[in-house]
C-alpha cells in the first residue's frame, strides 16, 4: 500500500478543515507528509478554521475571532500539507476522484475554476449543519450558527438593535430587543448565558436609553421536557436553575411550529415576540453526502462508517467527526456528533493510515466517553466526568469545570500548534485581556 505506482506519494485527500479534520491533515504533514510518505491535501470551501464549539462567543461578542483564526495556508507550509479551497460537489469512486466546485469570492469573481483531486485514502470530514426539520419559517426569519460567518452576522444585528433602539424616539415595540433560541442543547444554553452578559456590556457602553434588565429579553425553547435533554438530569436542572436566575425565560415541553418575522409561534398557540430567533435545535450532514456515488447514508445524512471508520461500501473512503454514523455498540448505537469524538477519530485515524500504507490490518475505533462539559459564561461552568477521568458519573461545577472546559480547547490548540506556540499564545492573550474591551463591537 505504501508504494505507489511510479515510486510517487501515497495521495491521502481531506475533505473539510473542521476539528477532526485540520488536527488530521496537520499531523499527518508533520509525520507522513514531512517524511516524504505522503502527499496530504486539506480541502476546505474557506480560508480559515474556528473551532465550532466557540462560535457562541463570537456570536454574543466575547471573543476576538482574529485571537483564535487558524489561515490554512499559512498552517498547510508550516505542517507539510497542501491546502487547496473549494466545496466537494462530487466524488468518483472508480477513478478515485474528488470533484470541487469554483471558488467564487465576495464581489463574484471566481478565484479558482472547478477542478477533481486524485486520492489514494479519502477522509470526508464535513461536519454538520443545523436541521430544521422542515419548521415553517425557519429558513427565512432564523439565524443559525453554522459558521464564523453566522456568528459575526449575529453579533453585528445583536449590536445594531441595542444601537437602534438606544436612537429611537418612539416605545420599544413589542418583539424589540428580545432574543429567542430554539434548542436547548450546549449550543443554545451556552449562547443565552454569554448573551446576558455581553448584551449588558453593550448597554453599558453608553446606551444609557436601553434598560438591559427591563427591555432585553432573552428565551430558551425546547422542545424536550428539560434543558440539555442529551446529558444527565442532575446537570440539566442545574442549568436550567442559573439560566432562570439570570432572568432567561426557559420554555420545555415547547414545540416550535412557526418562526414569523416578529417572533416564534409555538404548537400550543403561544406567541413569543422576538427581534432576533436563532436556530439551535438538532443537526443533519451536508445533503451532498447523500450524493456521493452511491455511498451509503442515514436519515440525517451521515455518511455509515465501519469501526474502522471505513465507509461500508469504500474501504479507501473514510469519515469522521459529525458527517459520520459509527457504530457505538457499548450503547447499541451511534457515536454522538461532539468535538471530543472528532478529535479521538482524527488521533485513531493517524495511527491507522500509517498501518493502511505499511500493508497491516486495521485496528477498530472505540468511543470514550469523557463526560460534557458547558460554559455558562461569566457565570459558571457544568459537566459530568466519565470514562477514565471518574468512576461512574461524577458532577462537576465551577472553577474546575471551566479549567477542564478550557483544556479541551487547549488539546485541540496543542494537536495544531505544539505546546511552545500555545503557551506564547496563552500568555498574549491574557496580558491583552487585561487592556482590552470585554466584548467585541466590530
Amino acid at each position: 500500500m505504501g508504494t505507489q505506482a511510479g515510486n510517487r506519494p501515497h495521495r491521502i485527500v481531506i475533505v473539510g478543515g473542521g476539528a477532526g479534520g485540520l488536527e488530521l491533515a496537520t499531523r499527518l504533514g508533520d509525520t507522513l507528509g514531512r517524511r516524504g510518505k505522503a502527499d496530504v491535501t486539506l480541502i476546505d470551501r474557506n480560508r480559515t478554521h474556528i473551532w465550532k464549539p466557540k462560535l457562541h462567543e463570537i456570536a454574543a461578542g466575547s471573543m476576538d475571532i482574529g485571537d483564535h483564526e487558524v489561515g490554512y495556508l499559512a498552517q498547510a507550509h508550516w505542517h507539510r500539507f497542501h491546502f487547496r479551497i473549494g466545496e466537494m460537489t462530487g466524488l468518483d469512486r472508480a477513478q478515485r476522484l474528488v470533484h470541487v466546485a469554483p471558488f467564487i469570492d465576495a464581489e463574484g469573481q471566481e478565484v479558482t475554476p472547478a477542478r477533481s483531486f486524485a486520492y489514494d485514502t479519502l477522509i470526508i470530514s464535513v461536519g454538520s449543519q443545523s436541521n430544521d426539520f422542515g419548521t415553517p419559517g425557519v429558513r427565512e426569519n432564523a439565524m443559525k450558527l453554522e459558521t464564523p460567518a453566522d456568528a459575526r452576522r449575529f453579533h453585528v444585528r445583536m449590536v445594531n438593535a441595542c444601537v437602534r433602539a438606544h436612537a429611537q424616539g418612539t416605545p420599544l415595540r413589542p418583539e424589540q430587543l428580545h432574543v429567542a433560541i430554539i434548542g436547548a442543547g450546549a449550543t443554545g444554553v451556552e449562547l443565552a448565558a454569554e448573551l446576558h452578559h455581553t448584551t449588558r456590556e453593550v448597554v453599558a457602553y453608553g446606551l444609557d436609553r436601553v434598560d438591559a434588565d427591563k427591555d432585553i429579553k432573552l428565551s430558551v425553547i425546547e422542545a424536550a421536557p428539560r434543558v440539555l435533554p442529551a446529558l444527565p438530569e442532575r446537570l440539566s436542572s442545574s442549568t436550567e436553575k442559573l439560566l432562570r436566575s439570570l432572568g432567561v425565560d426557559v420554555h420545555t415541553n415547547a414545540k416550535v411550529a412557526e418562526v414569523l418575522p416578529g417572533g416564534v409561534r409555538l404548537a400550543d398557540g403561544r406567541m413569543l415576540p422576538a427581534e432576533l430567533v436563532v436556530w439551535a435545535a438538532g443537526v443533519k450532514g451536508p445533503e451532498f453526502l447523500t450524493r456521493l456515488d452511491g455511498l451509503e447514508t442515514n436519515r440525517i445524512n451521515q455518511l455509515l462508517v465501519r469501526q474502522t471508520l471505513q465507509t461500508t461500501l469504500d474501504d479507501n473512503i473514510f469519515a469522521l467527526g459529525d458527517c459520520a454514523a459509527c457504530p457505538w455498540p457499548e450503547k447499541n448505537g451511534f457515536v454522538p456528533p461532539r468535538a471530543q469524538a472528532a478529535h479521538q477519530q482524527a488521533s485513531h485515524l493517524l495511527k491507522q493510515i500509517r498501518r493502511r500504507l505499511d500493508g497491516k490490518p486495521l485496528q477498530d475505533y472505540r468511543y470514550q466517553d469523557f463526560g460534557s462539559l458547558v460554559s455558562l459564561g461569566e457565570f459558571s461552568t457544568v459537566g459530568n466526568m466519565m470514562g477514565g477521568l471518574a468512576k461512574g458519573d461524577l458532577f462537576i461545577e465551577g472553577r474546575f469545570a471551566k479549567l477542564m472546559y478550557t483544556s479541551l480547547y487547549k488539546m485541540h490548540e496543542l494537536a495544531l500548534h505544539g505546546w511552545v506556540k500555545v503557551a506564547l499564545d496563552t500568555l498574549a492573550r491574557m496580558i491583552t485581556r487585561r487592556t482590552e474591551p470585554h466584548v467585541k463591537l466590530h
